[in-house]
């Protein structure tokens, strides 16, 4: 997995079972297609016996452990008002041996947005915050820019959409910001995300907002976040190993972090210190009586925390991408679908560096369930989540086959062109129109045909379903793929209209400029003109460069970006033109394709830039004007200055749409 690859995976996963992505084409992506653990019918109806739950945890997470190389686990289970198992497994330190246990620490990540949002509804009930009002009145004076003309209100920010245009501008996290402090407030006043699309509109899986609503707990309760859920959730509940900050005395029972070869890796700090949207540490044993809270409509040991009404609520879906698709509740979401065999099931997972977290509740059901573990691997709970939804409610009745309709190429008209993931820039999808079908593209995804359940909902061959919606105008704008990573949030149809009188009809550059500027990567000279043949700077091409690799909002992303792509160049200089072997070693630093076919360069090339220029080759990622002759070689023009329109062609067929190898 490339370093892009584990990125957008860390990012999904804090959004599904959790932050965090992982493509069709990675090994791992293969898990959520993967044969489902101990899928067995079962005549149980849900988990009732303790010694049961525990013979099943202890032969599904044995399991599961050992295919993931996973270090350590705790896992609870919770039914009819009691706790049937709270147990660790593994290693807390395996270096030490230290095991896991029900008093283990471990960070929960995103599921410390449901415990905000269960905050921001307490002081709804208390008729403290609307709602459904404007989110301004209770910022403390901080402004939000906002042109669409719809106010941004409380609900928006707890169901993901906000309508932010960068959702993950809070997400700094390093190992130099343990042990400091940078408040909520300073870092909202000097931080801020636009409101771009109206509120309400879309799903976005959004941090930020979830940040803004902690920050409003903040304002409007007169007390730092901590405080307040420290006397109002943390205490009432009983949980007295949980904290949105890192005592000594929680550190020193918190389960090591490891990476994805099992190898230990320091803990992350952030910024700001105190995270809505992620920051709460919690044991296995006291998950489970936030979870009896849930199943017991928000009241426990006889105290009601929340009303009943906000309770359920929270356990709602209020966002649908279909109304056969649930998103989102108030704080928590609907992913993976497929795998709720038929019941009401809402979830919410949590990803930090080095430990990921789930739970899952079924109200109708009086059930749920808790786990951690201490590596970022997402699938290791959700496998075992498959697992007790199959042992526990096997679907009972089969899923009928859709029956599909033809598409017309006038109809089609409405939803083909390209479309930009509102939440992770890097991730683009071009839909196109054939025979009878919409077409999908989407780089390591592949080309999949779409067949038309009605004129909204699609399916393609794998049975993933693609939604599409329409704006308050009317026309399809929006598009929503069941399918890692896609399912972070709605994808925009962009508008790629020519702007520029300097780029002629005819020519061979015109869609990848069309492309990047359409996608705000790389703009004009001026409204019209592009200047298609004049040169770049150093600079001003990895500026170009990093947006086009798209990972250019995530903050704790960028440093690292912009040392790996200056990695083997001889001598960068921000203000000297570059040269076409240089950027050729910039993509490629950043890419990382996998060399294919044997290319044999012709001309002069210096040797630091030979593998990078031969492995994009290979793929097909070349400009228009070079060409690859049919003995595989080929002049690159190494040391000729990269013209504008050969960076659009080369970082168009890196980053965007294309399958590869691209075929010219």
């Amino acid at each position: 997995m490339n370093k892009k690859t584990r990125t957008i995976a860390v990012l999904l996963l804090s959004a599904m079972a959790t932050t965090a992505c992982i493509p069709a084409s990675s090994s791992t992506a293969s898990a959520t297609m993967a044969t489902p653990i101990a899928s067995v019918s079962s005549s149980l109806e849900g988990p009732r016996d303790a010694k049961e739950v525990e013979a099943f945890a202890d032969s599904v997470i044995t399991d599961v452990m050992k295919k993931y190389n996973t270090v350590g686990t705790n896992f609870a289970v919770v039914a009819d008002g009691k706790v049937l198992l709270s147990k660790g497994y593994g290693y807390a330190d395996k270096e030490k041996k230290i095991p896991v246990d029900k008093d283990t620490v471990f960070q929960i990540g995103s599921v410390t947005k449901t415990f905000t949002a269960l905050a921001a509804m307490q002081l709804v009930d208390k008729g403290k915050i609307d709602l459904r009002g404007d989110i301004q009145k209770y910022l403390g004076g901080v402004k939000i820019p906002n042109k669409t003309g719809k106010s941004l209100t409380m609900y928006d920010l707890l169901t993901y959409s906000t309508g932010f245009d960068s959702p993950d501008i809070a997400s700094y996290y390093s190992p130099e910001y343990v042990n400091k402090n940078f408040p909520i407030k300073d870092f909202v006043r000097s931080h801020m995300s636009a409101v771009v699309r109206p509120p309400g509109e879309i799903y976005t899986y959004d941090n930020f907002g979830f940040l803004l609503a902690g920050y409003a707990v903040e304002n409007v309760s007169g007390m730092p976040y901590s405080k307040y859920m420290e006397k109002n959730i943390f205490k009432p509940l009983g949980m007295t190993s949980t904290n949105v900050r890192i005592t000594p005395e929680l550190l020193g029972r918190m389960a090591a972090h490891y990476g994805p070869k099992g190898e230990k890796i320091p803990m992350d700090g952030t910024i700001p210190t105190e995270k809505p949207e992620g920051g709460i540490v919690s044991t296995a044993d006291d998950m489970a009586k936030y979870l009896l809270m849930h199943l017991n409509k928000g009241k426990y040991d006889g105290k009601e925390i929340v009303s009943q009404k906000s309770i359920e609520q929270m356990q709602t879906y209020q966002l649908f991408a279909d109304k056969t698709i649930p998103i989102a509740t108030i704080g928590f979401e609907g992913y993976f679908h497929e795998k709720m065999n038929g019941q009401h099931v809402v979830l919410k997972g949590g990803n930090v560096t080095g430990h990921s977290s789930l739970i899952v509740i079924l109200p109708e059901k009086n059930t749920a369930l808790y786990m951690s573990n201490n590596d970022d691997n997402p699938y290791v709970s959700i496998d075992v989540y498959e697992a007790f939804m199959n042992h526990y409610y096997p679907r009972k009745t089969e899923v009928p086959k859709p029956t599909y309709s033809a598409i017309s190429e006038q109809q089609a008209k409405a939803y083909v062109g390209l479309y930009k993931n509102t939440r992770i820039d890097a991730m683009r999808t071009k839909v196109s129109y054939s025979n009878g079908n919409l077409v999908l593209e989407a780089g390591a995804a592949g080309k999949q045909t779409l067949k038309m359940i009605h004129p909204l909902l699609f399916e393609d061959e794998s049975g993933t379903k693609i939604t599409f919606k329409k704006n308050a105008a009317g026309h399809i704008a929006y598009m929503y793929s069941t399918r890692l990573p896609d399912l972070v949030a709605f994808s925009e149809k962009i508008n790629v209209d020519s702007p520029f009188s300097d780029v002629p009809a005819n020519s061979k550059y015109k869609s990848y400029i069309n492309n990047l500027n359409a996608l705000k990567v790389m703009i004009g000279k001026s409204s019209h003109i592009f200047d298609p043949k004049g040169t770049m700077t150093q600079g001003e091409f990895s500026e170009v460069l990093l947006r086009a690799h798209g990972m250019h909002k995530q903050p704790y992303m960028i440093e690292p970006n912009k040392k790996q792509m200056k990695a083997g160049l001889p001598n960068y200089q921000p203000n000297s033109p570059i040269t076409r072997q240089m950027a050729a070693v910039m993509i490629q630093n950043l890419k990382q394709v996998e060399p294919r076919t044997k290319v044999k360069l012709s001309g002069k090339t210096d040797a630091w830039a030979v593998e990078a220029i031969k492995a994009l080759v290979s793929q097909g990622i070349i400009d228009p004007d070079t060409k690859v002759k049919s003995d595989g070689s080929v002049n690159f023009r190494s040391k000729e200055l990269l013209k504008r329109q050969e960076a659009s062609a080369l970082l168009d067929q890196a980053f965007n749409y294309y399958i590869l190898p691209i075929s010219h």
